[in-house]
């Protein structure tokens, strides 16, 4: 198999139902969430897998690469009765994953900034990629149809990031690094009990 096929030589990429100018925002859209899902693999590799439970955030950010991948075939999808892939289930999954890290974790007052381990920076990155993506899809959204569950997912991600991003520092034994003229602006939030 080739890795070029020089069909794109003059500016235009085929997606699910035709073919679009490499510019096209539906391109940029799922180019953006290949661009996360490439920082996700970043981190796995840096994940200091001797701690089990970053065993277990390995295994979720597996399937978060698997999830992202169909999240860019549904946004490359232009034909209407072709199937999506990325499932609300997902969406309730991050949530889940999210309430379980935000529990285990210190509570947060302030805003802090990315870094600590390294695996943990790395998800800064695709965190912000993530938003970015999310961008790029509101955008899809206002000229194209698109695949409402691939917004909420985007969404969700981002937020998911964050909280396993403080997650992998707290068991690393980092410490968040608070931004210094941040406010208390994360004071009354609620925090999801393991125990409920």
């Amino acid at each position: 198999m080739r890795l070029y096929t020089k069909s794109g030589d003059k500016g235009q990429t085929s997606v699910i139902g035709g073919r679009v100018d490499k510019d096209d925002i539906r391109v940029e859209a799922y180019g953006t969430v290949d661009e996360a899902n490439s920082f996700v693999g970043k981190a796995r590799t840096e994940l200091n897998l001797s701690i089990d439970s970053l065993q277990q955030v390995d295994q979720e950010l597996e399937r978060i690469q698997h999830e992202l991948f169909d999240c860019g075939g549904d946004l490359a999808n232009k034909k209407v009765d072709h199937p999506y892939k990325l499932e609300e289930t997902s969406v309730n999954w991050l949530e889940d994953r999210m309430d379980d890290y935000i529990a285990e974790t210190p509570e947060l007052k302030r805003f802090i900034l990315p870094g600590g381990a390294p695996a943990s920076g790395t998800l800064h990155i695709a965190r912000t990629v993530t938003r970015r993506a999310e961008r790029n899809v509101v955008s899809l959204a206002k000229v194209e149809d698109i695949h409402d569950v691939c917004l909420r997912y985007l969404n969700r991600l981002s937020d998911y990031f964050f909280a396993v991003s403080r997650y992998i520092n707290f068991v690393s034994g980092e410490k968040d690094v608070e931004y210094i003229r941040s406010a208390e602006v994360f004071k009354g939030r609620p925090r999801k009990s393991k125990d409920t």
